[in-house]
C-alpha cells in the first residue's frame, strides 16, 4: 500500500487550465526528482489526457497524488469527467482510432509513457483515466 505524500485537484474547464495542469505536473515531477526524460513523459501524458477531458469529456478535473511505497516514489494523476463516456475502451486504446479529428494517439500514446494506466468509463456518466509513473 502506498503512502500519500500530498494530493490536490485542478479544474480542467479551459485551454488555460490545461497549461496550468502541465505546469503543476512538471513541478510535482521535479519535486520527486524525476529525470528530465521522465518529467517530459509525465507532462506529455498529462497534456494529452487533460485535452481529452476538456474536448471529449466536456471538462472535468485532474487530481494528483504523490506516492511512496517504501521502495520508490511516484506521481499518480486522475483525469475525471462527466462526459459521454467511452463505449469501447479496447477500441479507444487502438493506435490510430479517433472519435474526433485527432491523430488517435492520445490514450494509447499516454499509456506508453507511464508505468500504470487504468480507464474507468460508463457511457452517459463519464470517464476517469488514472496514470502513475514511478521514480
Amino acid at each position: 500500500m502506498s503512502a500519500d505524500l500530498g494530493a490536490g485537484t485542478l479544474p480542467l474547464q479551459s485551454e488555460e487550465d490545461i497549461v496550468i495542469g502541465r505546469q503543476k505536473v512538471r513541478s510535482l515531477a521535479q519535486q520527486l526528482k524525476f529525470s528530465l526524460v521522465d518529467q517530459t513523459k509525465m507532462v506529455t501524458a498529462a497534456s494529452e489526457l487533460s485535452r481529452n477531458t476538456l474536448v471529449h469529456g466536456r471538462g472535468g478535473e485532474m487530481r494528483w497524488e504523490l506516492l511512496d511505497d517504501g521502495l520508490r516514489r511516484g506521481l499518480r494523476l486522475h483525469f475525471c469527467d462527466r462526459g459521454p463516456g467511452i463505449t469501447d475502451i479496447a477500441q479507444a486504446l487502438t493506435d490510430g482510432w479517433t472519435s474526433g479529428g485527432g491523430m488517435g494517439l492520445g490514450l494509447p500514446g499516454s499509456k506508453r509513457l507511464v508505468h500504470e494506466f487504468a480507464i474507468d468509463s460508463t457511457p452517459g456518466q463519464g470517464t476517469t483515466v488514472s496514470i502513475t509513473r514511478w521514480k
